[in-house]
């Protein structure tokens, strides 16, 4: 089959997609935000973090990517200005048309890479559960989520405790998007998690944790606590830092794939390709 010009979707005509689907059905959403990432990191870190993963998964892979979703589930930073959030359940529904439309098309086997890590993770998980139950139950979902398969790498990279706009994903933009990161606004200091949140809360992302009760802010506590918008230090990211994280996290989801193109499914019900 001839090698697609492109591996987003947006860049390829339609009969581009009719001939990938001769032989793929694999199709990868990156999924992000648009909100305040402190004073160093900028509005789209999240997106860039999903863009990035899979524009390079899918290169090495063979997949193909849809045009990435620039919001998310933002409200508690909308104390900053720029940030554009999306109500939980329109972000469900996004998801859910936009799956829609690709299974209608025979992309059957759907990828979420979420940049956006916890804040995203129940729209995108109530989403892709209600899709595969009650309307497309031989389409295949998964999501993925740095918070989740990077947990390993991230202790020989990190030097602190990570949180949001701190030194891995400002490291990772840095890396992929150098331009975007204003070196001089890097930040030291972080969130009393345990003043604010009790004891039971967890400050470190990619660490262990005790026991957790979650308690929810807003926007207006959210400025209070962290002014600047930064959760944890950043100063000590680097773009050398930021690649360790993004090869590893690359090399995951590709081995991801090269199985998912063999699966047929708990008893048979997806096709091969």
């Amino acid at each position: 089959m001839k090698k697609q010009s492109s591996v987003w979707i947006h860049e390829l005509t339609w009969q581009d997609v009719k001939q990938y689907l001769k032989k793929n059905d694999v199709v990868i959403i990156p999924a992000g935000s648009t909100e305040e990432h402190g004073p160093a990191g900028p509005l789209g870190v999240d997106s860039y973090a999903s863009i990035a993963l899979a524009e390079d998964v899918a290169k090495k892979s063979g997949v193909l990517v849809t045009p990435p979703i620039w919001f998310g589930d933002s409200s508690h930073h909308t104390g900053f200005p720029g940030t554009i959030s999306l109500r939980p359940a329109t972000l469900i529904e996004v998801i859910k048309d936009v799956s829609r439309s690709l299974a209608a098309h025979g992309l059957k086997k759907i990828l979420i890479i979420n940049g956006h890590k916890l804040a995203n993770l129940p729209s995108l998980s109530i989403a892709t559960k209600e899709l595969h139950e009650y309307e497309l139950k031989n389409v295949f979902f998964a999501i993925i989520d740095p918070w989740k398969i990077a947990k390993k790498i991230s202790k020989e990279i990190k030097s602190t405790n990570e949180h949001h706009a701190g030194e891995l994903e400002i490291s990772h933009v840095w890396y992929k998007y150098p331009n975007l990161i204003k070196k001089d606004k890097l930040t030291k200091g972080k969130v009393s998690f345990e003043k604010i949140f009790s004891r039971y809360s967890n400050d470190d992302l990619f660490g262990p944790s005790g026991e957790i009760i979650d308690i929810p802010w807003n926007s207006y506590e959210q400025k209070l606590f962290a002014p600047d918008g930064s959760f944890s230090a950043s100063i000590n990211a680097s773009p050398q830092k930021g690649k360790k994280y993004h090869d590893y996290m690359v090399n995951i989801i590709f081995d991801f794939i090269k199985w998912l193109k063999k699966y047929k499914g708990p008893i048979g019900g997806f096709s091969a390709r």
